[in-house]
C-alpha cells in the first residue's frame, strides 16, 4: 500500500506556483506572512496543495490544487480534511472563495454565505478584493 504524506510545503513554492498557475489558479499573492501551504504526496512525488491563510478564529482556506494525472481519486477531499484537521482547536470557521459552481466544497460541508458578511480579515485578503472576482462564490464552514 502506498504512503500518503501531508505536510508543510516548505520547499516547494515552484511546484506549487506551476501547479496553481496551471490550474488557472492565482499566484500573485503568493508568500505572504499569513499563509501556510501543505502538501499532499506520495512515494510517486507530489499529488497536491492546499493553504491557509490568516491567525485568529476566521481563516481563508485558499488554493487547492491536485495535479492534473492524480485527479479524481479522492486527494481534494483528502487534502481538505487534513486541512480541517489541522484547524481544529485553533480556527472556529474556515472561508472560501471559488469561481466554480462550489459543489465540491458544499459535498464537504461548506455553505453559501453573503459576501458583505464577511469577517473583516477575510475581507481584507487579495483573494477577497481582487484575485477571485465579485462572481466567485462565498462559502464557510464551521470546524472550532
Amino acid at each position: 500500500m502506498t504512503q500518503i504524506y501531508f505536510s508543510e510545503a516548505r520547499h516547494a513554492d515552484d511546484v506549487l506556483r506551476l501547479a496553481l498557475g496551471a490550474a488557472q489558479l492565482p499566484t500573485d499573492d503568493l508568500g505572504g506572512p499569513d499563509q501556510i501551504f501543505f502538501s499532499l504526496s506520495d512515494d510517486e512525488g507530489p499529488i497536491g496543495f492546499i493553504g491557509l491563510e490568516g491567525k485568529g478564529a476566521d481563516r481563508l482556506l485558499r488554493s487547492l490544487v491536485v495535479l492534473p494525472t492524480r485527479r479524481g481519486k479522492g486527494y481534494g477531499r483528502m487534502l481538505v480534511e487534513r486541512l480541517e484537521e489541522i484547524a481544529d482547536g485553533a480556527v472556529e470557521r474556515l472561508h472560501l472563495l471559488t469561481s466554480g459552481t462550489g459543489e465540491f466544497f458544499r459535498r464537504l460541508g461548506y455553505a453559501e454565505a453573503d459576501r458583505d458578511a464577511a469577517p473583516a480579515f477575510i475581507a481584507a485578503t487579495a483573494q477577497f478584493t481582487s484575485l477571485c472576482g465579485p462572481r466567485a462564490t462565498y462559502l464557510v464552514k464551521d470546524v472550532g
